[in-house]
């Protein structure tokens, strides 16, 4: 809507994981660092926690694709999924034959995950919405980062998921797997400091290279009434302009990240004055 008007030319604050857009701010670049160390170092689990909204899904797609030939990964974005069709899924994303239960599934992306190896690479298991997994599901993955040589394991898994995964952790049932995650890293909202940088960084993937859009008060506005979750500043930081847009005006300020706060349910509520 408002695309030529700012020189604009793809929307810069859409809510879809883009990895075009990511911005190295502090907890996202240290968290995909955890993650490239740890995948490295060929351990089993590792685990990424935080709030909705703070971009796990969106680091979990980065590390996709910075992910070197030596890995060959598998993703799992909805891993609601009873043992045998979680094991289904990932025989599918590893390109190995199905088997007819659930044992010869395992030996199936067994023998897949032996011919990697022979190759030279490495199995890396990406679970996004990782609290969502039964149980269950949960120790077959256990059960899968069992397979390993004498040097290394086949199968390395990622588990991105919100504050309720460490809660499933915490339970006894829970515990083997809890032992085995040697590397977690708990990512946190944009720091009021890295929101200006924030801002540019996607205005600038999406074709901006006019004066600054966002006022000082307006990108004051936005971290506090979005308290830095990058989901939701994207979402006031897409309503904004198109106020001023409606105005005829070149520049968001206060009010207009105020009324677009108005209008969204799940902005922080704070004093309008």
């Amino acid at each position: 809507m408002y695309l030529s008007y700012f020189g604009l030319t793809e929307y810069p604050f859409s809510i879809t994981p883009d990895t075009q857009f990511v911005c190295n701010v502090t907890s996202h670049e240290e968290a995909l660092n955890t993650l490239l160390l740890a995948i490295q170092g060929g351990e089993g689990f590792v685990k990424i926690t935080g709030e909705v909204g703070v971009g796990k899904t969106l680091l979990c797609r980065k590390l996709l694709t910075v992910l070197g030939e030596e890995r060959v990964a598998a993703y799992v974005p909805n891993p609601l999924l009873e043992p045998r069709a979680m094991l289904t899924e990932v025989a599918v994303e590893l390109g190995a034959q199905i088997g007819k239960d659930a044992s010869m599934l395992v030996k199936c992306i067994n023998r897949r995950v032996l011919e990697l190896a022979q190759q030279g690479k490495t199995a890396v298991l990406c679970i996004d919405e990782a609290q969502m997994m039964p149980p269950l599901t949960l120790q077959t993955l256990r059960m899968l980062t069992n397979l390993e040589t004498e040097k290394r394991k086949l199968v390395q898994v990622v588990l991105f998921g919100q504050p309720e995964l460490d809660e499933m952790l915490s339970q006894k049932a829970a515990r083997q797997v809890l032992q085995r995650i040697t590397f977690h890293y708990r990512m946190s909202s944009l720091g009021r400091h890295e929101m200006g940088i924030y801002l540019q960084h996607r205005l600038r993937v999406a074709g901006y290279r006019g004066p600054a859009l966002f006022s000082r008060g307006a990108r004051w506005a936005l971290y506090r009434h979005s308290n830095g979750l990058p989901r939701l500043v994207n979402v006031l930081a897409h309503k904004a302009p198109l106020a001023v847009f409606g105005a005829g005006g070149n520049e968001v300020s206060y009010n207009h990240v105020r009324l677009a706060a108005k209008d969204t349910e799940s902005a922080f509520r704070r004093h309008w004055f």
